[in-house]
């Protein structure tokens, strides 16, 4: 090869270099732009990909361009291969409306493989030109791409390249089911098992959930384009036209993609099977061409909302890949122009006249064309439609339909025109339907007036909380006091009446057992709607404080019968989902006395205790016992992300706001944070008060009392220390005011309707005041994913607020413009300006990104881990059971049988037994050691590969029974394990938790101490220890402490499991309180890792419904009843050494957090159903739970694994890696540092960010050899070394260069010594030969002797 030098003059080179530079960058970007064999991914166009490297493919696709797709799976094939959906829009993590949705589906038959390909290039193209093709760029600004690429990937792993006629098989799915004849039919039935063709079922399901307007299926065989119907009521294989009511629109659609074909539209495929077929303009009915029942099209028709057609692509199924250029060269333009075609027609919004609500599911009805659509979730719509003048309906049920009349449609964009619908129930607008005339420059509709074009959904209705009306709303008819019987029936009598706004459940029971009651109304009552606030009235929590009681009746009643014909009270329930507790406190009520003014009988509970005085306090500490209303009420407001709330009493007329009690206990003004926000929400009831407003309501009561406005502060008016919603704003989202709306406590009946007519508007005011503020969502910018527990904080307010699980907040604030930051473990904090009005809520969304790692260093992270599908979908479950209602769901769908006792030794030994033979698959037994009385101490292994190592799954250990006497924890664990064994192979998701994991449960460490202990004893020592008498939990000594003494035979069983390493988590369970308590037991000043730890402890106790609480004092063992969470350091509720769960930190490496399941130590057995259903959710979050943190594999540069290397967390924790090098450590939400070391190795270090709803992210950490000599870099030492050598040398050179040059003068005298050498050998032998010396001295000396003598020395 000839070699090629260029040179350069000093002032020719840098022009030239320049000019070279451009050159070669010019020819690589004129390849890029111009070669069809190439694309930024890398596509050769040279290949099929089989489901893996598709898989890989787009993923990498887009992660690339995330600001443009999100990659997601609408379902999984049979043999579990996700069903890819890649989707491709401006902003593609969020539904937005205006936008109309398209797909194009390949792939359909597993064996017709050129649409798999020429949708993989297609999205290849969208996305390498968007921003450089103004075509490209508009089509995804304007449209909403969906494009699944293989319908069918089991059979495409069948099918063999180079098979034109499927006679190697792969057409069918892996059941053999055609998945094009498994729809549902107009013409005739499908019969086909819906467990035999998942592919359909999941299809079905995505067309119905994104109501697409246009759509293609691809498929293979001959080259035409195919349009419905596919299929006629006669069912002749061919030759009957079946025309849709959309035919003409059809044929046109058809033709446009055939028109921009070169093969397609001339009708002569030429296919080699069939080359006399011919096809007209390259478009046919699908029925003349064959009868085709239960296809695709067709449904997508007839069930959604979408137009589409079949495009048959290439003769050759299956073509050999070199002819893949060819096949996208041909459709691309096809596929543009298409695609375009959703654009056409008429387009809009139809919304509801009071409030401008959107009206989804409304019809929209085109005359002379049998087929309607409907709108979307946002009350959008898309009705393709050729040129021409049209007669448009829009309707809804409960609303006026309304007919615009001549609405020309023309060539190309679509027509706008918009709906706006009043009520049915108006009386001015039940006349009939109004007809309207259009133009083409029509672009909204009212049903307000027949004469109007204006939106009116656009603008305020009056003022925004009250609007007019022609109608008065219906009143309460019926004014009397409820018992508790009475109460109830009219709730259930309400809840059945109108059961598509209300739902009733209860929170809990007071101490005598009655429910706790509360009415949800909404339009969607029964779940938290993603971005609609929760709001709240508690009234009778003083049980002779009754008005708010018979209130709450009355605005229950008004609401459900107002609904759908008074606009504010619509708004109000189709906009936020209103609870209404009529009484907390029902036993109180049953004993207080109509007429009381000022009285106390039947204000406590039936213990004799305030509940307004029960909570837990900032200031004082409560010291009386925790009531069960109380421990409901905290529970209730736990599960539920309440935005405001008020609790209503009586004996004033005020609304008092917090906080309620001061730190001083002196009766003074106590300033919250949102002093302001108070404020104002509590004017907004007064204002609508009037007798509460002019601050002197009870003047025969109370003369000298005033409130300035009719409000007050909490702690100015007299203190409350344990007050509700003092509680509620420091432990919740929830702003709660206390509202008293009578002086008279238990006013008579007759005066009940004055009550009513005097709070009617402020309740409905006040619930307006939850849509001020700023709301909106916080997500994760790569996925859309909200971010549940994201801290949403306003500068100069220390009073931060966090969002709901999936990733909604609200924020009540006054009117003004404020800096608002969203922040959330593991991501970066995001901080915005945002303007609140005084007349609505600002909406303000947060998309945060994750913290990148190694942003400072380069990288060394060697080859990356890859993952495959089926990891990938276990990180889904993982991810699916974190958030939400993920948990609730599997405990919900998992019930089993059972029926709870305690079992002594020898039938819990025989239980387990029991599990080993009827689930010999998935467990075995093993026997760690015995007892002091010889009884064997079991332990049971869950898992797919039980009794195998399997070092890359996380193993999790579950002990019960250390201390004998609290046996509530080992009947937990039998039937944890029943549990777990029962639902493998029936639920998946337990299926798979067991699939990953490795589970040891020890049931009985000390089954001496249960035989000894006394059931239905809580306080009972008797059975705490062993049979020697030895607390085994203080048994446990290693590195901690020094064993003087033998360790008992159970202790030594247990540290012989423990030493096993290879636990990620332990959980164990004990009683005698409800907390659960992280390590160390031992008092120790700091505690490494102790976030983790703490955060461990807190999952379990957040999934148990009343530990989170933390507010559950136990009379029987002193227990604290404020214990933040329910969560504490183990050393601060009891300290003392030689812990087990001190060992397994030390010793086993292994995190513990140990459970107490109840105050009781041995608790009736008629409660252990009760138990189980609290810790059930609990043990399950335990699983899900020990597969996040940090995992991994130490391996070299070769990828040999280095087993036991120490990786240090954040410089403290020890993590060692097993026999392959795999490691997995828990840690907590938030960014860690990884040091690793290895004997031999280089150091390395590793930046981690963990979230607390994924599973554990995988790395791979690699060494290098350690080049290191004396701690110092090999080369360094080296250099040295050889600087020292050299120096040595010449050193040494100069010294015989010295001495040579001195040996001349020397040679003389040297001779002269040896001549007299005889006649002085004598003397010189003398002892004393001081003068004899001293004259050879003087003879022989020469000024080089003393350096002679001091080479000789050195040398000697």
């Amino acid at each position: 090869m000839a070699q090629v030098s260029l040179a350069f003059t000093p002032a020719q080179t840098p022009p030239l270099c320049f000019m070279f530079v451009l050159l070669f960058v010019s020819c690589v970007d004129a390849r890029i732009q111009r070669s069809p064999s190439t694309t930024e991914s890398g596509e050769t166009y040279g290949k099929y990909y089989n489901y893996v490297e598709l898989t890989d493919l787009l993923h990498s696709l887009s992660q690339n361009y995330s600001l443009i797709t999100n990659l997601s799976s609408i379902g999984q094939s049979v043999q579990g291969r996700e069903l890819w959906v890649i989707r491709i829009t401006k902003d593609p993590n969020t539904d937005t409306p205006g936008l109309p949705k398209f797909k194009y589906v390949g792939n359909m038959h597993g064996d017709e493989t050129v649409s798999r390909q020429v949708l993989v290039y297609l999205i290849q193209y969208l996305l390498a030109n968007y921003g450089k093709e103004q075509r490209v760029t508009e089509l995804v600004n304007t449209t909403d791409i969906y494009i699944l690429p293989s319908m069918n990937p089991d059979g495409f792993e069948r099918s063999v390249e180079g098979d034109c006629g499927g006679a190697n098989g792969g057409r069918n799915n892996a059941k053999n089911k055609d998945l094009n004849r498994s729809f549902p039919d107009q013409f005739a039935q499908t019969k086909v098992q819906p467990e035999d063709v998942p592919e359909v079922m999941a299809m079905m399901r995505w067309i119905q959930e994104k109501k697409f307007v246009l759509s293609a299926n691809l498929h293979g065989g001959t080259v035409v384009a195919s349009y419905p119907f596919d299929d006629s009521a006669l069912h002749v294989s061919k030759g009957i036209y079946s025309a849709a009511a959309d035919d003409a629109l059809f044929r046109y659609l058809a033709l446009v993609y055939s028109s921009n074909h070169p093969v397609m539209k001339t009708g002569h495929p030429h296919c080699p099977d069939t080359s006399s077929e011919t096809f007209k303009d390259g478009i046919t009915n699908g029925a003349q061409w064959y009868d085709v029942p239960g296809g695709m099209q067709d449904y997508n028709y007839l069930f959604g909302n979408c137009l589409e057609i079949t495009l048959e692509l290439s003769c050759c199924k299956h073509p050999k890949a070199d002819e893949l250029p060819k096949e996208w060269s041909m459709n691309r333009e096809s596929l543009l122009a298409y695609m375009e075609k959703v654009h056409i027609g008429v387009r809009g919004f139809v919304k509801e006249a009071v409030r401008g609500a959107a009206l989804s599911n409304s019809s929209i009805v085109v005359e002379g064309i049998n087929h309607n659509l409907t709108t979307g979730m946002h009350g959008d719509y898309y009705r393709l439609l050729l040129p021409g003048t049209y007669n448009i309906t829009a309707m809804a049920p409960g609303y006026i339909s309304m007919t615009v009349q001549g609405v020309q449609v023309l060539e190309g964009k679509a027509t706008e025109l918009n709906f706006t619908l009043a009520p049915i129930s108006d009386p001015a607008l039940t006349t009939s339907s109004p007809l309207m005339t259009s133009d083409a420059h029509i672009s909204s509709i009212s049903t307000d007036s027949t004469n109007s074009t204006e939106n009116k959904a656009d603008s305020p209705v009056g003022n925004k909380n009250t609007p007019p009306t022609q109608h008065p709303p219906v009143q309460p008819q019926e004014f009397r006091h409820h018992n508790y019987a009475d109460m109830e029936l009219f709730l259930r009598k309400y809840s059945s009446e109108f059961p598509s706004i209300t739902h009733l459940y209860s929170v809990g029971h007071s101490v005598e057992g009655k429910e706790l009651f509360v009415m949800v109304i909404s339009d969607n009552p029964k779940i938290h709607e993603h971005g609609e606030p929760e709001f709240k009235y508690v009234a009778n929590m003083h049980g002779n404080e009754v008005v708010g009681r018979e209130l709450m009746l009355n605005l229950i009643e008004y609401l459900c019968k107002n609904y759908g014909n008074d606009p504010e009270v619509t708004y109000l329930v189709n906009n936020t989902r209103i609870h209404i507790m009529p009484s907390m406190n029902p036993d109180g009520y049953e004993i207080a006395t109509e007429g009381d003014v000022e009285g106390y009988v039947g204000r406590n509970n039936s213990n004799n205790f305030d509940l307004n005085r029960n909570f837990p306090d900032q200031f004082v500490t409560i010291t009386e016992p925790r009531q069960p209303e109380t421990i409901a009420v905290m529970n209730w407001l736990k599960s539920i992300p309440f935005v405001l709330s008020a609790n209503l009493h009586g004996g004033s007329l005020v609304v008092n706001y917090p906080y309620d009690d001061d730190k001083e206990m002196l009766t003074q003004y106590s300033q919250c944070p949102d002093d302001d926000v108070f404020q104002q929400l509590s004017r907004a009831y007064s204002q609508e008060n009037p007798l509460m407003h002019s601050g002197h309501p009870c003047e025969s009561l109370y003369k000298d009392e005033y409130f300035t406005e009719g409000i007050t502060n909490g702690a100015n008016w007299y203190n409350v220390p344990g007050g509700m919603q003092d509680w509620n704003y420091l432990n919740t989202n929830c702003f709660e005011v206390t509202i008293e709306v009578g002086c008279v406590k238990y006013p008579l009946a007759k005066d009940l309707p004055g009550y009513w007519e005097q709070n009617r508007r402020a309740l409905l005011k006040f619930i307006h005041q939850v849509h001020t503020g700023v709301k909106g969502t916080v997500s994760d910018i790569s996925d859309g994913t909200g971010i549940p527990n994201a801290t949403i904080s306003v500068q100069g307010i220390d009073h931060s607020i966090t969002t709901a699980l999936t990733g909604d907040y609200w924020r009540l604030l006054t009117p003004g413009t404020y800096s608002i930051t969203a922040s959330a473990h593991g991501y970066e904090q995001m901080k915005t300006y945002a303007t609140v009005s005084k007349d609505g809520v600002e909406v303000v969304d947060f998309r945060l990104s994750r913290l990148l790692s190694d942003t400072n260093r380069p990288s060394h992270s060697g080859p990356q881990p890859t993952q495959n599908p089926s990891q990938r979908e276990f990180q889904s479950l993982i991810k699916e059971l974190s958030l939400g209602q993920g948990l609730d769901q599997l405990v919900k769908n998992t019930a089993t049988e059972n029926s709870f006792r305690y079992r002594n030794y020898k039938e819990m030994s025989a239980f387990v037994r029991g599990l080993t033979l009827n689930f010999p698959k998935i467990t075995s037994l093993r026997r760690l050691g015995q007892s002091v009385e010889v009884r064997t101490i079991l332990a049971l292994e869950i898992s797919n590969h039980p009794g195998e190592a399997e070092p890359s799954e996380p193993k999790v250990r579950f002990v019960a029974g250390i201390h004998g006497n609290a046996p509530v924890g080992t009947e937990l664990l039998l039937e944890f394990a029943a549990f777990l064994c029962i639902n493998y192979g029936k639920n998946p998701a337990i299926t798979r938790l067991i699939n990953e994991t490795r589970i040891v449960i020890v049931p009985s460490i000390n089954p001496d101490g249960r035989e000894q202990a006394v059931e239905r004893q809580c306080t009972s020592t008797q059975g705490l220890t062993n049979f020697h008498g030895k607390d085994l939990d203080t048994d446990f000594f290693g590195n901690a402490s020094q064993r003087v003494v033998e360790p008992q035979p159970e202790t030594r069983a247990m540290m012989e499991l423990i030493q096993e390493k290879g636990f990620t988590l332990s959980v164990a369970l004990d009683g005698g309180s409800l907390v659960a308590t992280y390590p160390y037991d031992k008092p120790v000043q700091t505690v490494e890792n102790e976030g983790t730890l703490k955060y461990l402890a807190n999952v379990y106790a957040r999934n148990h419904p009343k530990m989170h609480l933390g507010n559950v004092g136990c009379s029987t063992n002193g227990q604290s009843s404020n214990i933040p969470d329910g969560v504490m350091r183990a050393a601060e509720k009891q300290s003392h050494m030689g812990s087990m769960k001190d060992f397994s930190m030390d010793v086993g490496h292994c995190p513990e957090i140990t459970v107490y399941t109840g105050c009781c130590l041995f608790p009736p057995p008629d409660q252990l159903d009760t138990l189980w259903a609290e810790n059930k959710k609990a043990l399950l979050s335990m699983l899900v739970e020990v597969h996040k943190g940090v995992r991994g594999v130490v391996q070299d540069k070769s990828g040999k694994p280095i087993a036991d290397a120490i990786l240090v967390l954040n410089g403290g924790v020890r993590v060692f890696t097993g026999k392959g090098g795999n490691f997995h450590a828990l840690l907590e939400p938030g960014s860690h540092s990884i040091e690793a070391v290895a004997e031999g190795y280089q150091q390395q270090r590793k930046e981690v960010t963990v979230s607390s709803y994924e599973a554990a992210r995988w790395i791979i950490i690699e060494f290098d050899m350690d080049n290191s000599i004396f701690g110092l870099p090999r080369e360094f030492v080296v250099a040295s070394a050889a600087a020292s050598m050299t120096a040595l040398v010449v050193t040494a050179c100069i010294i015989w260069c010295v001495c040579a040059a001195k040996s001349n003068r020397q040679k003389d005298g040297f001779h002269r010594l040896r001549q007299h050498r005889d006649d002085y050998e004598d003397e010189i032998r003398l002892t004393s030969m001081g003068s004899k010396k001293s004259l050879l001295s003087h003879e022989f000396q020469d000024e080089s002797e003393s350096d002679e003598e001091t080479l000789y020395a050195n040398k000697i």
